[in-house]
């Protein structure tokens, strides 16, 4: 297969994963009355527990003994629908996110025994056998019938808590009444009345997955509060520190030696480190805030909310919940990064000034060795013409022997005269000797500084 051809196929597998709806089949067993039992987990370890998530849910899809043709389960969601013999319907729905996996666990009882209630589901024998991977983000027990909610006397002794809220979400006909207080198996408890039509039992389905998004959501904003909280109080003692410090070194730096400079090289380093940590962590916790914040919001606007009779507005509760919430942790993290600028800022300074100490000594240092080297230089001028005497000396004193020795056979008249007549011709002879002797070491040093870069070249055209 060509190139282009695997490209054209990989293009077309996306595309039918992209417009393809997993959920559809499950709009086809629901039905009202029926009870949902939602769960939520955050994941410590999305690239480790997401597959651990999706092994869980297979199973508890082989402890139910749900049919394989009643299964779906794909990387990210999974289904499975098992019936009973007097017609209850059990469905477990599964699905993992970027951030945390949830199971939807329907009871869909059958014409017979159309009744529901709050507590565990009543499927025959059913019985939840997991214990789920990473911390509980929110557990909600929803119980779906036909026609209008129950009377608000009825609504108060079912749900928990101090204040009842209720609306109408979609249209005229479906109600939704809650606490947001979770009961005492920690669940929130919500009653849905879909009215008397059922011409579209999937839209059961859209009403379950608004209220558990919104849920969700809001829960996972909520979570990161006890963690800024201990932020802040960390953030305003490190800039306390910061700002006495930066009074102080600016104040001294000007007179500040080597050693005082680098001491508070070092102690900005470590503040600069446990700055640098605390906004990794808070990064990775807070980052997605502002993306939770806009999904509940856009939620809340998509199931187009009326207010009811003698009930408080749901989005009352969570808007008053989540309110400045994202924009708080997107302040303090703006805060953090200011702060970590401002450590890094000052630490550039000193570093500058260390810098301008050090190159300060290499001038004074390169200014001693030029000084130190004009001395070398006179001075080997100087042992260079004493050199020269000296040699002068010497051939004169052996030309002195060597005249007395002609004299004595005769062959000259006077040695004086030709020992005087000599020593310019030594001076001279001595002043070549040495000439001819620098110039000498000078070539041999420089062909031994040669060889060497020789070697270095042709070990790199070999290497090439």
């Amino acid at each position: 297969m060509h190139q282009s051809d695997i490209s054209e196929s990989r293009t077309e597998t996306f595309l039918r994963k992209l417009h393809e709806r997993p959920h559809q089949p499950i709009g086809r067993w629901l039905r009202a009355p029926a009870h949902m039992h939602y769960e939520a987990f955050r994941m410590s370890d999305p690239p480790t527990q997401r597959p651990a998530s999706r092994s869980e849910f297979q199973s508890l899809l082989e402890h139910f003994k749900v049919p394989a043709e009643t299964t779906d389960l794909r990387d990210n969601f999974g289904y499975g629908m098992k019936e009973s013999e007097d017609g209850d319907r059990l469905i477990l729905i599964w699905q993992a996110h970027t951030e945390y996996y949830n199971y939807q666990l329907w009871h869909v009882p059958s014409q017979a025994n159309g009744t529901v209630t709050f507590g565990p589901l009543r499927f025959p024998d059913y019985t939840f056998p997991m214990e789920p991977l990473g911390s509980m983000v929110c557990r909600l027990d929803i119980l779906l019938t036909t026609g209008t909610l129950p009377p608000r006397s009825e609504l108060r002794g079912l749900l928990p808590g101090p204040v009842l809220y209720g609306s109408r979400i979609f249209n005229e006909e479906t109600c939704v009444a809650t606490s947001f207080t979770p009961d005492d198996q920690g669940r929130e408890r919500y009653w849905v009345g879909v009215g008397s039509s059922q011409g579209d039992p999937s839209r059961l389905k859209d009403i379950v997955d608004a209220i558990v998004r919104i849920e969700t959501y809001y829960h996972l904003l909520l979570m990161q509060k006890p963690l800024s909280s201990a932020a802040i109080d960390q953030i305003y003692k490190f800039e306390q520190v910061h700002l006495k410090q930066r009074e102080i070194i600016t104040s001294h730096i000007a007179r500040a030696n080597s050693e005082i400079l680098q001491r508070w090289m070092n102690t900005l380093t470590q503040d600069l480190l446990k700055t640098n940590r605390m906004a990794g962590k808070l990064h990775f916790e807070l980052s997605a805030s502002l993306p939770y914040d806009k999904i509940v919001h856009t939620t809340l606007t998509s199931i187009a909310e009326q207010p009811m009779d003698s009930y408080r507005p749901i989005s009352d509760y969570v808007l008053g919940g989540i309110t400045g919430v994202a924009e708080g942790y997107q302040q303090l993290l703006r805060r953090i990064d200011t702060l970590r600028g401002g450590f890094e800022g000052i630490i550039a300074i000193i570093r500058t000034r260390i810098d301008l100490i050090v190159e300060s000594q290499n001038l004074a240092l390169l200014q001693s060795v030029d000084k130190t080297t004009k001395s070398q230089v006179i001075l080997q001028h100087t042992v260079e013409g004493l050199s020269v005497i000296v040699i002068a000396y010497y051939l004169a004193g052996l030309g002195g022997y060597v005249f007395k020795g002609l004299q004595e056979m005769g062959w000259l008249k006077s040695a004086n005269l030709a020992l005087a007549i000599f020593v310019p011709i030594a001076i001279g002879l001595a002043f070549l000797i040495t000439t001819v002797s620098k110039k000498y070491l000078h070539k041999k040093l420089a062909s031994e500084q040669q060889a060497p870069k020789a070697d270095k070249a042709q070990g790199q055209v070999r290497d090439n």
